[in-house]
């Protein structure tokens, strides 16, 4: 009887063990990346209700956890107050709760993040925990004077400061083409960087991107 209940109990671990491994498998999952005016979160918000994926915006969620006054939105509020980067591993354990909180999802879009490569790697490591991995990187490619263009566009509706001067756009645009290019490098070396034409009106560029992906799903 004891040995009976020990089997039983035993099976049921495997059971949940091999569900635990299994439950994330057949998520296709991307990153979108693209300079600033690029377009990449409304094409990221379209993509995903195109292909029933989850957009995932780290900025956005990390305001969503401190609105909502979690474990988590409390660290986070204390260390944004002090004016600090949240570190890397309160971004990646936010990722890694979203991600078992939706356990059916048919798979995420990461909109632009990772932002460094050791960003990347705790990245991969955590999806690889849940059986899944990155499927593609998208870059969005824009010619320089079109993201100033529209940026400065944008300012008429936005008012945002920071892209009613040319000169911090320039800026703007060159520090994330410094940090980015190390991502680049790291998804190239694993054949996962995907350059897409980011050229036109948002109905083209959705059409490009659509295409890439249903090629990957």
């Amino acid at each position: 009887m004891v040995a009976g209940a020990i089997s039983g109990r035993y099976t049921g671990l495997l059971k949940i063990r091999i569900n635990e491994q299994h439950k994330h498998k057949g998520m296709t999952n991307f990153l979108i990346f693209g300079p600033p005016g690029s377009g990449k979160g409304t094409q990221s918000v379209k993509l995903a209700s195109e292909f029933n994926l989850i957009h995932l915006s780290t900025g956005d969620m990390l305001r969503e956890e401190v609105a909502a006054q979690t474990e988590l939105g409390r660290k986070v509020e204390v260390i944004m107050k002090r004016g600090e980067l949240v570190p890397d591993e309160v971004v990646i354990q936010m990722i890694a709760e979203r991600i078992d909180s939706n356990p059916r999802a048919n798979g995420f879009i990461f909109d632009g993040f990772p932002r460094t490569v050791d960003q990347a790697r705790a990245l991969d490591k955590t999806l690889a925990e849940k059986n899944t991995s990155i499927c593609k990187m998208l870059m969005l490619e824009v010619e320089h004077e079109e993201l100033v263009r529209r940026l400065l566009l944008r300012a008429e509706v936005s008012d945002r400061p920071d892209d009613k001067d040319v000169n911090i756009i320039e800026n703007r645009i060159k520090v994330y083409k410094e940090k980015t290019e190390p991502v680049i490098a790291y998804y190239r070396s694993d054949g996962k960087y995907l350059p897409v034409n980011g050229m036109g009106d948002i109905e083209k560029i959705f059409s490009r991107l659509s295409e890439t992906l249903a090629a990957c799903i």
